[in-house]
Parts: structure tokens; sequence; C-alpha cells
């Protein structure tokens, strides 16, 4: 178990760094101070950019598998049975799904670091025009929206606030710092998977792939809705936010 715990917080030191980034670059647009509105590609653009580019990536590779192998832990073995208490079906697969995803994030990394990123995006997939894609991209939204509500519901419990076992937790300000950064952080991407979601439903009812949009694509259309670049920066914090969340999971959270 104790390898499983070093696993899994490297894993939420890897994800607390793409959301960080994401959320700084973000930030840094929404109030004009350069930055750029970043999603998954262009956080790794940002990263492969910087001294050692290559090598920091491959690293950043590593803390994704990471995190990977220990959301299919939790999947597939569900180490943390509290109180005699197991993931339900439902859980397992979201946990299956997110795994991978950061196997798939991961692996994105290498082959940047390599030199070697593919040009071809979603929206230009052939597949997609076809009626089974459309279908595909129809199950897409509906999991991106499904993550948006679970992540409001999430709001409303607290069993994910027990992680920490606060209570044994004599610094109040530190217990703060956990709740608000989960708190704000989770309704950044409840607002951000729902929005996704949304546009990944209209793009497969429409048959219109133009309406698909990845998280740098829904910050644009946030930019330019009213009180845009406000709200821009209320998301982008989120992020912030979500990110210290993930580094304070690396550092307290129990197992």
């Amino acid at each position: 178990m104790s390898a499983l715990k070093n696993i899994a917080r490297t894993g939420y030191i890897a994800k607390g760094i793409i959301y960080a980034v994401t959320g700084v670059l973000t930030f840094m647009a929404a109030i004009n101070l350069g930055g750029k509105k970043a999603g998954k590609e262009e956080v790794l653009e940002f990263i492969e950019k910087q001294h050692l580019g290559s090598t920091l990536l491959i690293l950043l590779a590593l803390g994704l598998l990471c995190y990977a192998i220990w959301r299919f832990a939790q999947a597939f073995v569900d180490p943390q049975k509290r109180h005699g208490k197991t993931k339900n079906k439902g859980q397992r697969f979201a946990l299956f799904v997110s795994g991978a995803t950061y196997i798939a994030l991961a692996g994105l990394c290498v082959l940047r670091a390599g030199g070697s990123v593919g040009t071809s995006g979603i929206k230009h997939s052939s597949i997609l025009t076809t009626a089974v894609g459309l279908y595909i991209l129809a199950g897409v939204g509906l999991v991106f929206a499904g993550r948006g509500v679970y992540q409001i519901t999430r709001l409303f419990k607290t069993n994910f606030i027990r992680k920490f076992n606060l209570e044994s937790m004599t610094d109040e300000k530190r217990r703060m710092i956990i709740k608000n950064s989960a708190y704000i952080g989770m309704s950044a991407r409840a607002v951000i998977f729902l929005m996704i979601g949304f546009f990944a439903l209209k793009g497969a009812i429409t048959a219109n792939l133009n309406e698909i949009k990845n998280t740098a694509d829904v910050f644009n259309f946030i930019e330019t809705s009213f009180w845009g670049s406000f709200q821009l920066g209320m998301v982008a914090l989120g992020f912030i936010c979500y990110a210290i969340y993930m580094f304070l999971s690396a550092k307290y959270r129990s197992f």
C-alpha cells in the first residue's frame, strides 16, 4: 500500500501542475498580461518551450501515468474501502475513464517531447461525420455533462473532505484552504465540463463538427460573453484553486 500511496501522491502533483499552468496562463490572458486561453495542448506546448522542456514533459508524463494507475486501482481494487463501503459500478466506470484519459495525456506528453505531435484533431475526424460517429460524439457529450453534474453534486457532499481527516488537523487555516480550494476548483471544473458536454451534444444533434469545443475553445467562448473577461478570470482562478487542492491532496490526503 505504501508504494500505491507514493504513486497516488505523485499523480496528484502532476495533475495539479496541469491545472496550475492552465489557470495561470488563462488568467493572464483574461487581464491582458500575456498568457493564452489554454487547454491541455497549450499547456504542453508552454512546458515544451521552457528550459529542458522535453525532460519536463517526460517527468510530467510519468506523473500523469502515476495518476492513471491510482485511478485504475480505485476502479478495480478500491483500496480505500471506508467503513466497509465499496464504490458502485458507475463510480468505478468513471474512475476507469479518468485513468484512460490521463494515460492518453501522458502519451501526448511523450509524443511532444519526442517532437512528434499529431495534427489531426477531433474536429477533423472523418469518423465523426458518419451516423455512428455522431452517436459516439453524443456519448462523449453525455460523459462530459455527467462529469460536470458529478462535480456539482460533490459540492453538496462532505465525503471528499473526509479524505483529509480534517478533524485531526489542528491548523484551522489549513483546513479552510483545503475546503475552499476544493469548492472553488470543482465549481470551475463543473462549468467547463458542462459547456464541453453541451457543445458536443449540439454538434451531434446538428451534425456540425464546428460546434465541438475543447477547453481552450470554451475559454474563448466565455471571453466573448457578457462580462467575458471577468468571467474568464474567475474560471481561471478556479482552476488555480483546483491545482492547490491537488497539491494539498498530495501532501495531506489520508489513504
